[in-house]
């Protein structure tokens, strides 16, 4: 994320950790914009809850800096680094009331009793929590703790907002309505958040920025847009929504656009930018609702090849569809209008030039 310092809440330089000899974070940097909503993103394992916890200063890093506001805070434990944390099982203290566990950071910040009173009320509000100050956690629904467990960490009034999986623990309705709710609230404060998530979908739909991390490194900083939509390395075109994957040969230009031959020996129109290749081996990678099918005999699709459908996954309002087409195997997600097409079926499978994204053997988008 390219922003000057004075724009940025919280800055990572060649941060490294690591667990015995297993490196969890590798040679990090990272810019996180002030104000922003910011995701890491990854599978399990590759370093993003373990950074989250760095910033938090719950764990110390090997080397390198970090920086909130613009002071270097490797030093400085967790309770002065003026941090709201939420975890995944919200760590609420059972035997307090909300009032109490709203108002238990307050209690070492020197705030005198009527402004508790006030901040805590201040803080429910904002949670869409109002009126429940004399209720014990085991009074209240996982919503409604998770709730709690923000109203606590906003209410010291944070410089960052760090938010590990809280929501992993909810049904997937209210998941989705607390996610717009974290959004919106992030957006009504202002305050920079860092939000930890594996669930793809979550984060393209709350994020600002998106951090796509593998094995403690970052593979690519963008918004959700840019990061789903021009995914620079195969590992994140294959972690953002399992793509086509296609092996081809790149064919010699000869006053046309530039052009790869499939295994199959069909032949796809690709980007302009792929004139400029040397490599002939190279994987196309097509985004799954990028594809288009259409029945026989309607106008041809661009760059299309006939295929039959092999397989149907109703999904509600869209449908996945597997076609084979000349021994390629394509996936394609099209919304339902009307007739869902069947197993079985004949049809024209075709993707645009520009929706082809092209990458050479070690995972690198060239094109």
């Amino acid at each position: 994320m390219s922003v000057t310092d004075s724009e940025s809440q919280v800055e990572l330089r060649q941060v490294s950790l690591r667990y015995g000899a297993v490196v969890a974070v590798d040679a990090l940097d990272l810019r996180i914009e002030k104000g922003s909503f910011c995701t890491l993103l990854g599978p399990s394992g590759c370093g993003k809850t373990t950074l989250l916890r760095a910033i938090a200063g719950l764990v110390a890093p090997r080397a390198g800096d970090i920086l909130i506001s613009g002071r270097r805070v490797n030093d400085i434990p967790i309770h002065r680094r003026n941090i709201g944390l939420v975890f995944q099982n919200y760590a609420l203290f059972p035997h307090k009331s909300v009032f109490d566990n709203v108002a238990f950071g307050l209690k070492y910040r020197n705030v005198d009793r009527g402004s508790v009173a006030r901040r805590v009320a201040q803080a429910l509000e904002v949670v869409r929590l109002p009126h429940v100050e004399r209720r014990l956690p085991a009074e209240l629904s996982g919503g409604q703790q998770q709730r709690v467990a923000l109203a606590r960490a906003i209410v010291i009034k944070p410089d960052v907002l760090l938010l590990d999986e809280p929501l992993s623990a909810l049904d997937a309705n209210l998941r989705e309505d607390m996610r717009g709710e974290l959004k919106n609230i992030q957006r009504e404060l202002g305050i920079t958040t860092v939000f930890v998530t594996h669930d793809q979908e979550e984060a393209l739909a709350i994020s600002d920025s998106v951090v796509v991390m593998n094995r403690g490194r970052i593979e690519q900083v963008g918004t959700p847009e840019a990061v789903y939509g021009h995914p620079q390395s195969r590992f994140v075109a294959d972690f953002l929504g399992r793509p086509n994957v296609l092996a081809a040969e790149l064919l010699p230009l000869r006053d046309k656009p530039p052009q790869v031959r499939l295994r199959n020996g069909s032949v796809l129109t690709v980007p302009t930018a792929a004139a400029a290749i040397s490599s002939c081996q190279v994987e196309v990678v097509i985004r799954a609702d990028r594809v288009m099918l259409e029945p026989p005999g309607a106008c041809a699709p661009p760059n299309g090849v006939s295929g039959r459908i092999m397989n149907v996954s109703f999904l509600g309002a869209t449908a996945t569809y597997i076609i084979e087409a000349g021994g390629i195997e394509f996936k394609a997600v099209a919304p339902i209008r009307g007739a869902m097409l069947q197993r079985g079926a004949e049809v024209q499978v075709g993707v645009r030039a520009e929706d082809c994204a092209l990458f050479d053997l070690q995972g690198v988008r060239i094109a």
